[in-house]
């Protein structure tokens, strides 16, 4: 009986055994064909990862005939990562699909990424791997014919080789070795060592240049091709990695921070006022350029605002995405650029209390809180940010339904409606006793701009989306004037909107790498309902990270000696972000202090006791 039961799962698939019998005889029989299919691969596939890019084949051979160096680097690179494979598996097949899935995954997300906010793919961008159900929600995903014809014609060429049957024979264990280290060695070397890289990066024509902001980025992909891109900005990304300052000591932080502190402690008579920091996604005023000829309307509430109170510039530290960066100069009053301008700073702190803003306001007497409509761990926000200091975290999960609000939810557009955060900020003013310190990072006007009466029209709806939040803002102003307790709002947009690639308002303003400064100054207002003096903002434009420490003047609020030093900062270094000018030297101070305060050991001062900041309270995953 037992014999009769294994017969008839060989009857059934007595076709695999066939199959695997033929492919078992093509190894030998094609063998001279299989050492071409080999040979030819590294170099289709590279094709074909780059035709998906260029979209028409046309398009791609017009690059391969200027830029024929670049095609031949790209063919080496690839034939070194199936020549990887091939030793480790043995099996040509097993590498061909390994290497034909990476190419052409990354070949896609390449390209839905740039045609959803116009920037391109780096490698450090695939650390949001595990977020990529909340990114589901921002990108714009088609699949055209001409893609799916691309992927069915690298799934017919891995067939063949599957069927052909290349493979390595088993008595070469130590060649397959040998092979392998020599493979991983030289792709070490192409991005870690410089002397290796760099001859090698200029014999082939590879553009080199220090990508210092999104536009120069973006550049380069034109310049090298999608596969030349993603290694060269790897060993770039490699040689610009965080590590230890040199003269990072308890001495020279102690010398940094040796300054006369102005020892005010009485908050304007003794009075705290509440302090709302929003920072409001994709805002951003277009009417600084002429030629849009934007209509004021939509941006009555943001004019009426900056009228009624003092109205300036900041500089932000980002364009289009990254809106962490923004958020780490609110939160920390340091700039992104002492810690080398990573696009996700918050991966870089240290496991333990961080000295943020909020802690300041904890030991003024201030309770605290951070509010975000949107899910708790995309950034891992609700694990790093629980050691900023917030007393309070309050976020929404459209996916799951979870939500920390306790106001009714609304939504325009995809996102939670702008007037529901403002709801939830009135009531913890309302509803806590002591000072309130709150910062938002709203969500409503984040990217896809396809809601609208025209979905193609995505400037358009952009616009209506800037008019509908202005009118949420100007009712919560209106009501925060009804509220009996001094209450300071501090407004600005984390950056401009991401836009679509080829065809957004920016291709049409002809930016670029020289000219999209301005992208990059981002309109801001301090308002309140009670009397402040705004006479101690400087009358310049700032980079983002010194706002906290205007407001920390304005209310009056005590100084430290690290909150006196970033003031003297702020007047002799206004501005310090790369990404704005390139040409601003490093500043061994202010990169020092960065790297104490969220990374080494906080020797500057701050309002932590030492034992916390000893402990942590998260672990990475």
């Amino acid at each position: 009986m037992n014999k009769d039961k294994n017969k008839k799962p060989d009857g059934r698939f007595s076709w695999i055994h066939k199959l695997n019998e033929k492919r078992e005889s093509n190894t030998e029989r094609y063998k001279y064909l299989n050492i071409a299919l080999c040979i030819i691969f590294p170099i289709f596939i590279s094709c074909m990862a780059e035709i998906n890019q260029f979209r028409k084949v046309g398009a791609f051979a017009g690059f391969f005939a200027e830029h024929p160096s670049i095609m031949i680097f790209n063919f080496i690179a690839a034939g070194i990562v199936f020549l990887f494979l091939t030793a480790v598996f043995r099996k040509g097949w097993i590498a061909a699909f390994i290497q034909s899935f990476v190419y052409m995954a990354l070949s896609i997300t390449e390209l839905f990424k740039y045609g959803t906010n116009g920037n391109h793919l780096i490698l450090s961008d695939m650390k949001l791997f595990r977020s990529v159900k909340s990114l589901k929600s921002f990108a714009y995903i088609k699949i055209t014919p001409r893609l799916i014809i691309y992927c069915l014609i690298v799934i017919l060429f891995a067939l063949l080789i599957f069927y052909l049957n290349p493979k390595l024979p088993r008595h070469i264990t130590m060649k397959r070795t040998i092979a392998s280290l020599v493979c991983v060695v030289f792709s070490v070397c192409m991005i870690i060592v410089p002397p290796f890289y760099e001859p090698i990066y200029n014999f082939f024509g590879i553009d080199t240049t220090a990508a210092t902001n999104a536009f120069i980025l973006n550049e380069k992909f034109t310049n090298n091709s999608f596969l030349s891109f993603i290694v060269e900005t790897a060993s770039e990304s490699y040689a610009n990695r965080l590590v230890k300052p040199e003269n990072y000591s308890a001495e020279y932080v102690d010398e940094i921070t040796d300054v006369n502190v102005d020892k005010r402690e009485d908050f304007n008579g003794g009075v705290k006022p509440n302090v709302v920091v929003i920072m409001s996604e994709s805002y951003a005023d277009f009417r600084v350029f002429d030629e849009l000829d934007i209509d004021d309307s939509y941006y009555a509430g943001f004019d009426a605002a900056r009228n009624a109170g003092y109205a300036g510039t900041a500089i932000s530290p980002t364009y289009a995405s990254y809106t962490v960066r923004s958020e780490f100069e609110l939160l920390f009053g340091l700039p992104v650029r002492g810690l080398n301008s990573p696009n996700m700073p918050q991966r870089e702190l240290a496991q333990r209390e961080q000295p943020a803003l909020a802690q300041y306001y904890k030991s003024w007497g201030y309770s605290t809180a951070y509010v975000h409509p949107f899910q708790k761990q995309f950034y891992s926000r609700e694990r790093i940010y629980n050691e900023f200091g917030f007393d309070k975290m309050i976020f929404h999960d459209d996916q799951t339904g979870t939500t920390d609000f306790t106001v009714p939810i609304k939504h325009y557009g995809t996102y939670v409606d702008d007037s529901t955060v403002y709801d939830q900020l009135l009531q913890l003013i309302k509803t806590t006793k002591d000072p309130l310190y709150v910062h938002t990072t709203t969500m409503q006007n984040h990217q896809p701009y396809d809601q609208g009466p025209d979905p193609t029209d995505e400037f358009g709806n952009y616009l209506d989306w800037i008019r509908h939040s202005n009118e949420g803002l100007t009712a919560f102003l209106n009501a925060l004037k009804e509220v009996d307790e001094p209450t300071l709002v501090f407004f600005v947009g984390d950056h401009f909107p991401s836009l679509r690639g080829e065809t957004s308002v920016y291709n049409k303003l002809d930016l670029n790498g020289d000219n999209c400064s301005v992208l990059y100054e981002q309109k801001y207002f301090i308002w309140s309902n009670y009397d402040a003096d705004y006479s101690s903002v400087p009358d310049k434009m700032l980079s983002f990270f010194y706002m906290p420490f205007v407001i920390i003047n304005i209310i009056d609020a005590p100084h430290d000696a690290f909150i006196e030093k970033m003031l003297n900062f702020m007047k002799t270094i206004p501005i310090y972000s790369s990404d704005y000018d390139s040409s601003i030297p490093e500043n061994e101070e202010l990169n020092v202090l960065t790297y104490d305060r969220v990374i080494g050991d906080v020797m500057s001062p701050c309002p932590i006791p030492e034992e916390m900041l000893e402990t942590s309270k998260h672990k990475e995953n």
